[in-house]
């Protein structure tokens, strides 16, 4: 890799990605467009289904005491563990048990919290009505459970309502053993009339928690509504509600490494709205009424998936379930059909090894190999540039004072010798995408957290905690934040810098001296950048130098 063209790759792809996001990444649809369009096609469903009532909790407790002030059945697998509350029948407990909150912590991570806590977040599913008079299940219902008390992946539990006009309300909730949730509910109507019910599900989230605010990841609301992606931040849905009707789908929100998701019942169309009234919320509720006539009953299932956004589990499910375009909770970006490839091959890589440090090594290595015929050619080229050099400085003391016979003359040099000034160029702009995928899956991908390489190297997902400014721990003090320039970030510039030995000199000397900073700028550029990403250019620079310094040796020009 070139390093004195590496600045203008990084600002080209920059500028690639600015653009593609401004000029050629699809928009999100417009909720008032969408709405009427649905309208216009589904009229009467729409106007039909109610409105899902959303009840406001004003008064705070603290999380312990939420869960301790209502009854309440303990579920757990190999994954998960926590509880459903019987008021509402609300999923509003739940611990991921393989995922701490820091590298150094023993505190699991807490996703789902009651809604009466501060951060309360929390599913529910139920049935609406239009019928004021006919009493419906919400939040605030006491449910009784009907025999077993622990949901367990091989144990399912029963809870069971009345309403007091004859009208009774089951559910069954069973789960997997990983972090499926399925609720089959049943409405039996004992009366002599026949009502119209609509099957719903909401995810509530009280507040907005601290996001990475990072345009190349998104954090919030999102749904797959037909085969249409649709991302809505907090502070978008703060601003204006998005309302949409689909055939099929699923909606959800998403934090950096962990989803809340609805999944309605196939074949079954609905209406899906993002919203915030003191609350955010995502829900659907089927826009055909599930029509229960006197003495009869009827069944409807909703999926709940509470998971770490792990690869293997979210595409399994998305495969499992048949769930559309599932496989996007997590945020592959545009670079999707390269992002996800190298992550498949890095996971088997680390199957392989047991290091994804490892597997980042072997993938870069297979990068270098599949550009090796592309970049044996730009370093042939680059080679024969450094030997023509003193050619080159003959001539421009010879045409100092014509610039077009200057011109004239390297041209027929760059062809006599079969020299491309540019070739230098093309490597880089090809690899740069790679780059980006690498950084991309390590900055989203759930298995590369806390995944440690060797030595000092503890989690690749985050930056080298090691400083110049302290020799690397060797001297008693800490250093503040932005004098945090690790050993490995240390070790690319200086790999850069051997690099740049390699390549030809630039003839102006205030190029040299740009370029002679360039090793510098980028160490502290790249310094705060995943740890997985400076070894990936290490490795890379190291590879580049070998492959370089053998074609440079192997290389000669007619012309002295």
């Amino acid at each position: 890799m070139d390093t004195r063209n590496v600045i203008a790759a990084i600002s080209l792809s920059a500028a690639v990605i600015i653009l593609y996001g401004l000029f050629f990444a699809p928009p999100s649809p417009d909720p008032k467009q969408v709405t009427n369009n649905d309208q216009n096609k589904n009229n009467l469903q729409l106007s039909e289904a109610p409105k899902i009532e959303q009840n406001i909790e004003n008064n705070k407790i603290s999380r312990s005491e939420a869960i301790n002030k209502v009854e309440r059945i303990l579920f757990e697998n190999e994954n998960i563990k926590g509880s459903i509350s019987l008021e509402g029948s609300l999923i509003d407990d739940l611990i991921f048990k393989k995922y701490t909150e820091t590298l150094d912590s023993d505190e699991n991570v807490v996703l789902l919290n009651p809604k009466e806590s501060e951060n309360g977040y929390y599913i529910e599913t139920g049935w609406a009505i239009n019928n004021k008079n006919i009493e419906v299940p919400n939040s605030n219902t006491k449910w009784e459970v009907i025999g077993n008390k622990l949901l367990t992946p091989n144990s399912p539990v029963k809870l069971v309502w009345n309403n007091k006009q004859n009208i009774t309300f089951e559910k069954e909730i069973s789960i997997d053993d990983k972090f499926l949730f399925t609720v089959n509910q049943k409405i039996t109507n004992n009366t002599q009339n026949t009502y119209n019910f609509y099957p719903y599900g909401q995810i509530i989230r009280n507040l907005a928690p601290d996001v990475t605010d990072f345009y190349i990841l998104h954090e919030g609301l999102l749904g797959v509504f037909d085969d249409n992606l649709v991302e809505e931040d907090y502070d978008d849905i703060k601003d204006k509600k998005y309302s949409v009707n689909a055939n099929k789908g699923w909606m959800g929100i998403t934090d950096k490494y962990w989803i809340t998701s609805l999944i309605p019942e196939s074949n079954k169309s609905f209406r899906s709205d993002f919203d915030y009234k003191n609350k955010f919320k995502a829900n659907f509720i089927e826009t055909a009424a599930t029509e229960v006539r006197a003495n009869e009953s009827k069944t409807n299932q909703v999926k709940v998936i509470i998971a770490a956004k792990e690869v293997d589990v979210v595409d399994g499910y998305a495969e499992k379930l048949n769930i559309n375009k599932f496989d996007l909770a997590i945020d592959w970006g545009f670079l999707y059909f390269l992002t996800k490839p190298i992550f498949l091959i890095s996971d088997y890589f680390f199957k392989l090894t047991g290091n994804y440090g490892i597997a980042i090594i072997l993938i870069t290595a297979c990068i270098r190999i599949l550009f090796f015929p592309l970049a044996n050619y730009s370093f042939r080229s680059m080679a024969k540039m450094k030997v023509l050099q003193p050619e080159m400085v003959r001539l421009k003391e010879l045409h100092k004072e014509d610039k077009m016979k200057l011109q004239q003359e390297m041209m027929a040099l760059y062809k006599r010798e079969k020299v491309n000034p540019v070739s230098g160029c093309l490597p880089i702009l090809i690899q740069i995408p790679f780059f980006f995928a690498i950084y991309k899956m390590l900055f989203v991908t759930i298995e590369m957290r806390h995944q440690p390489f060797f030595g000092w190297i503890h989690d690749l997902s985050e930056r080298d905690p090691t400083s110049l400014f302290n020799l690397f721990g060797l001297l008693p003090y800490d250093v503040p934040s932005f004098l945090i320039i690790g050993a490995w970030p240390v070790a690319m510039g200086v790999t850069m810098w051997m690099q740049q030995k390699l390549n030809p000199t630039p003839p102006d000397p205030i190029q040299q001296k740009i370029f002679m900073f360039f090793p510098v700028f980028l160490t502290v550029i790249l310094a705060p950048f995943p740890s997985g990403l400076v070894i990936y250019w290490t490795i890379n620079n190291v590879l580049t130098m070998a492959q370089q310094y053998v074609i440079m040796k192997r290389t000669s020009v007619k012309t002295v």
